[in-house]
């Protein structure tokens, strides 16, 4: 079965090239290479074929500075508390999820997420492609 990204995924990428137009794409990706294929990885194809992960690169300006992912990481992971359709966010050597209340903890992964986010997507996402309100993506508070 052909691979498809979840809408939700679709949405969230679009609102980022949106925003950030002239943003630095050398870590974006979403379908999962060797290493994940050799492991359970939301970058690999269910069943049904869909992938409900996305990585994106941490240059959102297209310059070195000023850094504004964190920023964007913390928008992400608050929306995440009310947005059923993120499932997991890892950035910069942190994780948060559910399981700890959106609270970043300490993620010991070989790839510690520092050139880019990685947001995990829920069943829910694969037919939701409606707009993420956060704040630095278009939304509002």
């Amino acid at each position: 079965m052909k691979p498809r990204l979840s809408k939700a995924a679709i949405q969230l990428r679009e609102q980022f090239d949106d925003t950030f137009s002239d943003r630095d794409r050398t870590s974006d990706g979403w379908i999962g290479d060797t290493r994940h294929n050799a492991r359970k990885s939301d970058h690999n194809p269910d069943e049904q074929g869909w992938v409900r992960a996305i990585d994106i690169d941490r240059d959102l300006s297209g310059k070195p500075k000023p850094d504004i992912m964190p920023q964007v990481a913390d928008q992400l992971r608050t929306l995440a508390k009310r947005d059923k359709r993120i499932s997991y966010l890892i950035f910069d050597s942190k994780i948060a999820s559910a399981r700890t209340l959106w609270r970043w903890r300490p993620y010991k992964g070989i790839n510690k997420h520092i050139h880019h986010i990685h947001i995990s997507f829920s069943v829910k996402g694969d037919q939701d492609s409606s707009f993420f309100n956060i704040p630095s993506l278009g939304g509002t508070l």
